[in-house]
């Protein structure tokens, strides 16, 4: 089996939410937990799951090539560049500059950016990004405690990063079929435009996208724009045949890590109805996780429980202010990771887990190199399975944003 499109994705939770809707077509899509040492078992859908989003510059650059050279290697034939569909950078990236770094190894000078997600309230008007109804700059993302949003316009958030020309293919263009769009794509290849922001309000604007677009080797965007591409392979012939993954049974022993402060998870977190424990940076800064840990134990094994450190803006801001941003972060980081590996030696074979930095941690902390996609609980977060210290485990990696209120329980329930 070769790689028909391999996919580097900038966080974990980002990368199962490309690879859940990979899997909607029914064919296998592999995650890997960051970049293999080895090519063996492939699937026609490779997903690379990198903790990037917020890296200095050189470092991220330097994991995507990595990644790069292990599908190129695997024999992809075409490459996808995932980020958030919130688009989470600075002024200096990372989306631009590994977009470029990636452009520059393939040899080829022109990409797209689409980071819409209609199922999810993520679309792009005239090159502008709305959350719902609300431009990006107004939505949650604004107080976003590492990559605060404050421009709504993609160009603009783009040009700063990138050292080549960003041009637009607007909505009006996209309407008019894929054609229309290749047209646009070749007369700003013409002018020297080499970044192209690409509107999409509604899934069909996806499929306009992804049939103009399908043969560039480097596409770059959220999830949902790569989602028609499985069907489109297929119709063209250059998908191998693969057997339909089928998901192993895993004691019902639930546990849900949080460390997502965004507005969804602090409503999934108010409207969780089982045993739950808030994680205090401050306290645990002064007094250790063992409280935490404690608690844990005390729960039954088959009982839903949640521990986390979600919390509103202004907690959060309190927190930074006393350890420093990073610290804060790092502090909440290393106590999930903890709890993670006391919740697997305790028993626990079913994992929920809330946030990007946060599913990284975790993921690492149970030494996962490899998930297989399972059933999708919600648009772009799908049940995955791994093993971890020789125990088959259940895991969903689920961003801040994605989800209904009630997701922790639309979670066991789909399991």
């Amino acid at each position: 089996m070769t790689i028909r499109l391999g996919c580097i994705a900038d966080d974990f939770t980002g990368a199962t939410d490309l690879a859940g809707l990979l899997a909607r077509s029914g064919l296998p899509v592999s995650l890997r937990i960051g970049t293999p040492s080895d090519a063996t078992d492939l699937a026609p859908f490779e997903v690379i799951a990198l903790k990037i989003r917020t890296n200095p510059v050189e470092d991220a650059v330097a994991q995507a090539l990595q990644a790069l050279n292990w599908l190129r290697a695997g024999g992809a034939a075409q490459i996808f560049w995932k980020y958030c569909s919130t688009f989470d950078s600075t002024s200096d990236g990372n989306i631009g500059p590994v977009a470029e770094a990636l452009m520059d190894a393939l040899g080829t000078d022109q990409t797209i950016y689409c980071p819409a997600f209609p199922e999810n309230g993520r679309s792009i008007f005239m090159g502008n990004l709305f959350v719902g109804e609300d431009p990006l700059s107004e939505s949650p993302m604004k107080d976003h405690p590492l990559t605060p949003m404050r421009d709504s316009n993609l160009m603009r958030l783009l040009a700063p990063q990138v050292t080549k020309p960003v041009g637009l293919a607007n909505r009006l263009t996209v309407a008019a079929g894929p054609q229309a769009l290749r047209d646009r794509l070749v007369d700003l290849k013409a002018q020297g435009v080499a970044h192209v922001v690409t509107d999409a309000v509604a899934n069909d604007d996806l499929h306009v996208i992804a049939e103009a677009c399908r043969d560039m080797p480097l596409l770059t965007g959220g999830s949902a724009v790569a989602m028609p591409l499985p069907a489109l392979f297929q119709q063209d012939g250059t998908l191998e045949n693969a057997a339909p993954f089928q998901a192993p049974k895993i004691d019902d022993t639930p546990v849900i890590l949080s460390g997502s402060c965004s507005t969804m998870t602090n409503a999934q977190v108010a409207a969780f109805k089982g045993e739950k424990h808030r994680l205090d940076p401050l306290d645990i800064a002064e007094n250790g996780a063992q409280a935490a840990i404690d608690w844990l134990h005390q729960q039954p094994t088959n009982a839903p429980k949640l521990l986390y450190a979600t919390a509103d803006p202004a907690s959060v801001k309190a927190a930074q202010a006393k350890l420093g941003t990073a610290a804060a972060g790092q502090l909440i980081e290393d106590t999930l990771d903890t709890l993670a590996q006391k919740a697997l030696k305790s028993g626990h074979r079913r994992f929920i887990v809330a946030g990007g930095e946060t599913s990284g941690a975790v993921t690492q902390a149970l030494h996962v190199s490899r998930l297989a996609i399972g059933p999708e609980i919600a648009p772009g977060v799908p049940w995955t399975f791994a093993t971890s210290a020789g125990h088959p485990i259940a895991l969903t990696l689920k961003s801040g944003n994605f989800g209904a209120e009630t997701f922790f329980q639309d979670a066991f329930e789909a399991l």
